[in-house]
């Protein structure tokens, strides 16, 4: 396929060349390197290793260096390292529940089992630049010691299941392994688990935009964010040699659980509805724009009509992945030189017959 690049390989390994060049810079400015990158990028870390579709800020720290900050070249560069890598099974399911809480808020409950823990957060900043930070060199500061919190922290939604006021969740009989879309093409109507995975590797940005066209143009629908929490789980495998789990260590994730209405319906009684997000790393904004979407995917459960966009699984599912999208966007800027030309003089000869510029 588009055998013509190969005629200009003296001129490709040219521009590699130059490539390597323009992402040093300028060499009188220090290079970064990936460790600066893991540590004081870590909300870029964890968009790459969402849409990368793998957990390693060493390695998202090292593909965005290696691709100049670009986000969709440095999530390419990781799942195609990740598709080297051997499977040796699965890991257990994750206890969210259990996870060593850095934030979690409600927009819900203002009392909370456990209590609002605001963390580290750009919430309440008033975007106004901070010039100090144009020094170089390390900034001391005084530090506050956190307190301390509970292990476990009883879930927000609970409060309204308990009343059997939201929709309950509850496995499938004989709770089926989910599906892999990693190993397997999604075939619709996908099932919800291929809709979360599909969704956590999706572009953040078109997610917003569809989680943001729900709420405005297309659906208005306000949701509620049940709750938000950032934290540590850890991640369990069970090796069959040995016959137990083991813990392998802990990964940072942003779970997001959004509330929604129901009018109810032949089968179901008003009640709310669940949206839900699970995402690597500290990513509030995309675990939120998962569950509003999530939501809006879920009209086969309750007998909603796909009405707009965002319920439209196909059209969410195929277009949301940003490295498939800019690979076929992208595929433009290669050789075209047959198809246009085939274009070029059907137009001249259509032009011709209708009396305009000769042949």
């Amino acid at each position: 396929m588009y055998l013509a690049v190969k005629g200009g390989e003296a001129a490709i390994d040219a521009t590699h060349k130059l490539l390597s060049e323009t992402r040093r810079g300028n060499v009188d400015v220090p290079e970064l390197d990936c460790v600066q990158l893991r540590e004081q990028m870590s909300l870029l870390i964890a968009r790459v290793m969402n849409e990368g579709a793998l957990y390693d800020p060493d390695l998202a720290a090292l593909a965005l260096k290696q691709a100049q900050g670009d986000v969709i070249e440095a999530a390419f560069l990781l799942r195609a390292y990740r598709t080297t890598l051997s499977r040796f099974g699965s890991s257990l399911p994750l206890d969210t529940a259990k996870m060593h809480i850095r934030r979690r808020v409600s927009a819900t409950f203002k009392d909370l089992p456990g209590g609002q823990v605001l963390g580290s957060t750009y919430d309440y900043t008033h975007r106004l630049f901070d010039f100090s930070l144009t020094a170089s060199g390390d900034r001391a500061e005084a530090t506050v010691a956190p307190a301390p919190l509970s292990e476990t922290m009883p879930r927000v939604l609970d409060i309204l299941g308990a009343e059997d006021l939201i929709e309950s969740e509850t496995p499938e009989d004989g709770d089926p392994a989910p599906e892999d879309i990693t190993r397997d093409p999604i075939s619709f109507p996908a099932e919800r688990a291929a809709r979360l995975q599909s969704l956590t590797r999706g572009d953040e940005g078109f997610l917003l935009g569809l989680a943001y066209s729900v709420q405005r143009g297309y659906g208005h629908n306000h949701p509620f964010a049940g709750e938000i929490r950032v934290g540590d789980a850890a991640v369990c495998f069970a090796p069959e040699e040995l016959g137990f789990e083991i813990e392998l260590g802990d990964i940072t994730l942003t779970e997001c659980q959004m509330i929604n209405q129901f009018t109810g319906s032949k089968n179901a009684p008003p009640q709310f509805t669940r949206g839900y997000g699970l995402v690597f790393g500290h990513n509030e904004r995309k675990a939120m724009s998962m569950a509003v979407v999530d939501r809006a995917l879920k009209t086969d459960k309750f007998g909603e009509t796909p009405a707009y966009p965002a319920q439209q699984q196909e059209f969410v599912l195929y277009h949301s992945d940003a490295v498939e999208a800019a690979g076929f966007l992208e595929h433009l800027k290669l050789p075209h030189y047959v198809d246009f030309q085939g274009e070029l003089e059907l137009v001249r000869r259509m032009r011709a017959e209708q009396g305009g510029e000769p042949e």
